[in-house]
Formats: structure tokens, sequence, C-alpha cells
């Protein structure tokens, strides 16, 4: 199952920019296939260890065996709790590699894709109470425009939701198809794929609570990297990718300028490793088309 579900993106980039140290301690946010996971293995002595997160019971067969790793079957917002659970202060490095795995998008029944029919679902994990369908069926106008506008930037969003409110009144949507029909009804006729693409991952962001999630993370690197410890994070749309930069840059999310001491020291606590963000290269992207939008930031805990 492991070398079907998800092809590791910028592996070589992100395992470097961790700069492990053989008797080190890690985490990977983001389980999923296990190929971040098993190469952090790889670059591991015997005393070191790999603390995994991933809350969707898919991902748990991949778990490799191996007495220097732990899987922790939760959501990684939970990082710092289970951390004190385990018993350790600090670790040396953090890989977080964000969004869908192709396993997600594949797999009709949980419908994440446009492509196939099924549930509309989109819940990652069983702890999630809301589904796709509860948010299509249930918010307000208001509610449906800003997550289409703020979360997946759709074009005439406002004509999207007017077209939903008109459907639901007849019947509810139950199934991705439902969603596709309808959406297709209104997207750009030379950009159907991309308008549809928005829609769904504006939904899944929604579902998940993805950009809460992520924000409650960061602010927890602070206090659960060591100093020169490694924080790397891989984002697939422009909104992680700018909460991860600015966070890296000031410290915060509200504003881009960091906060100084009385003398105008910056006062942030990580430095950037790299001045832009990492981007795949053409013969990765030939070979996993999902990482051509992949964007990965380095940092290192002061």
């Amino acid at each position: 199952m492991t070398k079907e579900y998800h092809i590791p993106v910028l592996l070589d980039t992100s395992i470097e920019g961790l700069n492990i140290q053989p008797g080190g301690i890690y985490v990977d946010l983001t389980f999923g296939g296990g190929g971040h996971s098993r190469e952090i293995l790889k670059h591991l002595g015997r005393e070191g260890r790999l603390i995994a997160f991933d809350q969707d019971a898919d991902a748990w067969e991949n778990a490799p065996e191996d007495d220097r790793f732990t899987l922790v079957k939760h959501n990684f917002r939970y990082l710092q709790h289970f951390l004190d659970y385990l018993g350790i202060e600090k670790v040396d490095g953090v890989l977080g590699d964000l969004g869908v795995s192709s396993h997600h998008f594949d797999s009709p029944e949980r419908g994440f894709s446009f492509r196939f029919d099924g549930a509309l679902d989109m819940r990652m994990g069983p702890g999630i109470e809301l589904t796709a369908a509860d948010i299509i069926n249930g918010y307000s106008e208001n509610q449906l425009f800003s997550i289409f506008k703020l979360y997946g930037e759709v074009p005439s969003c406002g004509k999207l939701v007017r077209a939903i409110l008109a459907e639901r009144n007849n019947k509810p949507f139950r199934s991705t198809a439902d969603l596709r029909n309808l959406a297709q009804t209104v997207a750009p006729k030379k950009d159907v794929n991309k308008f549809l693409a928005q829609v769904f991952q504006a939904l899944r962001i929604e579902v998940n609570r993805e950009m809460e999630v992520l924000e409650e993370v960061l602010m927890q690197m602070p206090s659960v990297i060591k100093p020169e410890g490694r924080l790397v994070v891989i984002a697939y749309h422009s909104l992680e990718d700018r909460m991860v930069k600015n966070f890296i840059r000031s410290g915060n999310f509200a504003k881009s300028q960091a906060d100084t001491d009385l003398y105008g020291n910056r006062d942030v606590p990580f430095k950037a490793v790299t001045r832009k963000a990492v981007q795949a290269g053409d013969e990765e992207v030939k070979e996993n088309p999902r990482a051509r939008s992949a964007k990965l930031r380095i940092a290192e805990k002061l």
C-alpha cells in the first residue's frame, strides 16, 4: 500500500533542510504514506527517534516496524500535548508536508476529488464533525461566499453561491457529482477543471479547519524546537505558504514585520535558512505533477 499511497514531494531537499543529527529527535507532522518518515529514519542512528502524526486510519497501515518510530494517531494540532505525554521536552526538527495526499484524491469514497463520484465528505479524520455536504447544505450565503473567496480564490464566487442556494432549495447536495454538475454550470468555459479544483479546495480547507490547525501548530514551534533545530514546511496553496512565511519572518501572522526590543533588535524565534521558497524542478514535476504547486520553506530556531 505504501508505494501507491503517496509520492513524497521535495524529498531530498526537505531531508537536507532538517539537518538531521543521528541521535536527534524529529517530528513528521503529516505521516501519510510514510515517504518522508522512512527517509528520516535512514539518517538517524540507533539513539535517534522519530514521532509522526496522522489522524487518518488509512495511513496507519503504512507505519514502519522500527523501535525508533512512534506513530501518534491524532491531528498534529496536539503536538505539544503528545510530546509532553511521551516525555519529550524539545525536538531537533519538525517537518510538515501540508495538504492532501494522492491517496485521498484517488479514493472516491472520501469525496476529495471532483474526478470521481462519491459522498461529499472530505473529512481527513474521524474526529471531524462537519462534512462538505453539511457545509454546502447548511451554511448561509455570506458563509459560503467567504470560504469560496478566501480559501479557494474562486472567481465570480457570488454566482456560484447563488446557484448553490437555488439548487439546495430543490434537493440537498449529497455527492461530489451533485456539486460538480452544479459548479460546471457557472464555471468559466476555458478553465472548468481549475474552477472545480478551487471549489473543492475551499470546502476541504473549511471541513478540516486547515488554516486554524496550521496556525495552532506553528505557534507551538518556538517552545518545542531546540535552539539550532530546524522547521521545514511544504505548502501547496498561497494561504498556507503566506502563513508560514510570515511566521518565519516575524513570529506572527497578522503582520510581516517582527516586533523589536528596546534596542531595536528583531524579536523573532526563527531565522530563514532559505531566502525564498524552494520549488520542485522540471524533472520532479514531470514525475509527480502534485509537486508543481509545492513551496518549501526552511527555518532555524534561534
